[in-house]
């Protein structure tokens, strides 16, 4: 997909405008060290690098920042804006680790060039189980979502009885196995890159269920609620777990040096949004809301199903992209003679075998991305990110006023994983 000529600022579609966050780690994952520079005319612009980077740290979160929000109080909404200051922090220390060696190029490379070997697994290790995870949130998402849309059904399997989130369940990972058996992902790609456009008809879609179809923005809400902070914290980390992307982005730009203003863009625009959307739904429905907003949703409302459907499509696409990285991981294991074709179907149908039994087994949206916010994305977007830097630049050496603030944000997401993992691990094992 080429084109020989394009106007100046034109999205060039060998670097994709919509450069899917999870396209791109795949591409960090799967080619270790097999790197070519970006052709200064491949290179994409300020524009379509903030709309790439929009589309990174737009995503499923969204749905739960006003349960974020709930759990936490309203003084929570400080520890959302302190996680996102973070995570911009720690992305432009990123940025300054590629500065540092022109070589890296991947997030991995990063992981490499600080700590050898054993930096790169470390990184690749948490990418891995993040997307895993994520995949299997994916399912309970639309579970919960199709089986609030169809309250009644029930399934039949071999004589069993099947409750319907569980069916539903088993339906959709039926519907995507087909689309992890695809060997070109490229259109699927642009498909699935659509964070920035869902997150907004999400937005949009609630805002109107609020101010026009009678709900309103009544609810006074908790000042703060102590217990329910460690969970608070952990789904606000979920929704900054872009960095692993950072790098691709930074490599495809023409003008690099602009990065940083590229990150303050994408930061402060999506923590408005996310700040807005944990606001209004915790105005809508109080503590009664649920780990997903959409769940609390009318669905007799045209504006309530319009944010339903969004939900729905959206990680229908983005599953194949999430798991494609661990099935070429996966095949390496087995002996380089083997069918490749065949290697790929019997991987890819295993990995979604495995997801669904996770999914079934652990049915909690809001716990199962607690968890992944508190372990993989604070370690993944904040700790080691920091802990690379120091490493590359050398500055642990010495002790000024930033080797003070790396240490604070190092310390703070130590915290966040200890207390984070405890209490989603506690609230999982409660509900089982």
């Amino acid at each position: 997909m080429e084109t020989k000529h394009q106007s100046a600022g034109a999205p060039d579609l060998k670097v994709p405008l919509l450069l899917d966050q999870n396209q791109s780690k795949l591409q960090d994952l799967e080619a270790p060290g097999n790197h070519v520079d970006i052709n200064i005319k491949d290179a994409t612009s300020f524009f379509s690098t903030c709309f790439n980077g929009l589309n990174a740290l737009s995503g499923i979160g969204i749905l739960s920042v006003p349960y974020a929000l709930a759990s936490g109080g309203w003084l929570g909404l400080i520890l959302l804006f302190a996680i996102a200051t973070a995570a911009f922090y720690s992305g432009l220390l990123i940025q300054r680790c590629m500065e540092a060696d022109s070589s890296i190029r991947t997030y991995p490379d990063i992981g490499e060039r600080a700590f050898g070997n054993n930096g790169r697994l470390i990184v690749s290790v948490f990418m891995y189980i993040e997307l895993y995870l994520v995949a299997t949130g994916f399912l309970i998402l639309e579970g919960d979502n199709l089986q609030k849309l169809l309250p009644n059904m029930e399934f039949e399997v071999a004589g069993l009885a099947v409750g319907g989130k569980q069916g539903f369940i088993i339906i959709v990972a039926l519907i995507i196995l087909p689309t992890v058996w695809l060997d070109n992902l490229t259109l699927l790609s642009y498909v699935s890159a659509s964070g920035v456009i869902a997150s907004a008809i999400i937005l949009i879609s609630i805002i109107w269920t609020g101010a026009f179809d009678g709900i309103g923005f009544q609810q006074r809400g908790t000042l703060i609620n102590w217990e329910g902070i460690p969970t608070a914290v952990s789904l606000y980390a979920f929704c900054y777990c872009a960095h692993p992307v950072f790098p691709t982005l930074y490599t495809s730009m023409k003008k690099r040096h602009q990065f940083s203003n590229v990150l303050v863009v994408c930061f402060v625009l999506c923590t408005i949004c996310y700040a807005s959307m944990a606001i209004l739904g915790y105005l809508m429905f109080g503590s009664d809301v649920q780990s997903q907003i959409t769940l609390n949703l009318p669905t007799n409302k045209l504006s309530s199903r319009v944010a339903i459907y969004t939900t729905l499509v959206n990680p229908i696409s983005k599953y194949a992209l999430m798991v494609t990285p661990i099935v070429n991981a996966t095949k390496t294991w087995f002996p380089y003679h083997c069918n490749k074709r065949f290697l790929s179907l019997f991987v890819g149908t295993n990995l979604v075998i495995s997801t669904v039994l996770v999914a079934l087994a652990v049915p909690f949206f809001g716990s199962l991305m607690s968890l992944v916010g508190a372990i993989l994305s604070i370690t993944a977007s904040v700790i080691l990110p920091c802990f690379c830097y120091l490493k590359i630049s050398g500055n642990y050496k010495r002790f000024d006023v930033e080797m003070v603030v790396v240490g604070l944000i190092i310390i703070m997401g130590v915290a966040v994983v200890i207390f984070g993992t405890y209490t989603s691990l506690v609230d999982i094992i409660g509900k089982l």
